[in-house]
C-alpha cells in the first residue's frame, strides 16, 4: 500500500495490535476457511506473508519499538513506515515518517500522542523488572492477571482497558495504543472444547477464532476517534511437533513467517 506517513502522522491516531505468537500459516488458513471472518473484513487484501525481526517476543518488540516491524516475506528493499534517526539506514525512503527519540514510542510521543500500552504476554506484566522495561516506554502502561496468558477472556478484557482509557483522552488528543494480545500464546488449549490439555496446532486456531470474533468492538474503539492508522501483526510464531520442534525462540519457518496487516479508516 502506498502510503506517505509523514501525512499519516500527527492526523490519525495510531495503533500496533500484535497477535502473540500467531503463526502465518495458521493465519492464513483460517482466513482462507472462512473461520475468520472479522479479521477478513478488516483485511480484504489477506494476510501478507512476512519475516519477523525476532522469535521470541522480547526480541521482536525491542525490533519493533525501533521501527523495524516484520520484512516483506520477498527480495527488495522494503522502505519501512516508522523510523529513528539512524544514519546508513538502507529502509528509509520519502514515505517513511522519521521520529526523534531512542523508540518510536518515544517518537510519537514527541509529536503529542498520548502512548498506551495494554499488556498481554510475561514480558508486558508489570511483576518484575523486566516485565516493566518494555511497558516503561509508555506513558500509561496496564497490565492484570486477567489481561494475561492463563485467562480464556484475556481479549475482551484487554479491549475494556483499551476503551476506558480512550474514553478518558480529550478528543483532539491524538492516541498511539500498542496491544499485545496473549490469547494465541500458550496456554491455549482451553480453547478447544472437551480437547486434550495441552497446546496444539488446532488450540492455536480455536485461539484466533476467539480474537476474531472480538476484535471488530477493538477497531471500532480505535476508531471511533477520527482517522486511523492501525498495523495488526504477529511477533513470532510457535511450533507444534514440526521437525521435531515444539515453542518458539528458535530459527523455524514456523517462527520466523509471521502474518501482517494494514488497516486504514
Amino acid at each position: 500500500m502506498k502510503l506517505d506517513m509523514n501525512r499519516v502522522v500527527g492526523t490519525h491516531d495510531l495503533a500496533l495490535i500484535v497477535l502473540d505468537t500467531l503463526r502465518f500459516d495458521v493465519a492464513a488458513e483460517e482466513m482462507a476457511a472462512g473461520r475468520t471472518p472479522h479479521l477478513a473484513a478488516a483485511i480484504p487484501g489477506g494476510w501478507e506473508k512476512r519475516h519477523s525481526p525476532g522469535t521470541f517476543t522480547y526480541a521482536s518488540h525491542v525490533a519493533f519499538f525501533a521501527g523495524f516491524l516484520p520484512t516483506p516475506a520477498r527480495p527488495g528493499r522494503h522502505e519501512r513506515r516508522f523510523a529513528l534517526e539512524f544514519e546508513g539506514s538502507a529502509t528509509t525512503g520519502p514515505d517513511t515518517c522519521v521520529l526523534q527519540g531512542a523508540t518510536i514510542v518515544e517518537g510519537f510521543a514527541g509529536r503529542g500522542y498520548h502512548t498506551l500500552c495494554v499488556g498481554g504476554t510475561g514480558f508486558f506484566n508489570l511483576q518484575n523488572p523486566l516485565g516493566r522495561e518494555l511497558p516503561s516506554l509508555f506513558a500509561e502502561q496496564h497490565w492484570q492477571n486477567k489481561l494475561g496468558v492463563t485467562d480464556p477472556r484475556s481479549f475482551e478484557h484487554q479491549i475494556d482497558v483499551v476503551d476506558e482509557s480512550l474514553a478518558k483522552l480529550a478528543p483532539d488528543r491524538r492516541a498511539f495504543t500498542f496491544v499485545n494480545v496473549s490469547a494465541l500464546h500458550q496456554p491455549n488449549h482451553f480453547y478447544v472444547q472437551d480437547g486434550p490439555e495441552r497446546d496444539t496446532r488446532e488450540s492455536h486456531a480455536a485461539a484466533l477464532r476467539y480474537v476474531d470474533a472480538h476484535i471488530p468492538k477493538l477497531f471500532d474503539l480505535l476508531g471511533r476517534r477520527g482517522p486511523l492508522f492501525a498495523i495488526i501483526c504477529s511477533d513470532h510464531g510457535t511450533a507444534y511437533g514440526e521437525d521435531g520442534y515444539f515453542g518458539h525462540r528458535i530459527a523455524h519457518p514456523v517462527v520466523t513467517t509471521v502474518p501482517y496487516a494494514e488497516i486504514v479508516r
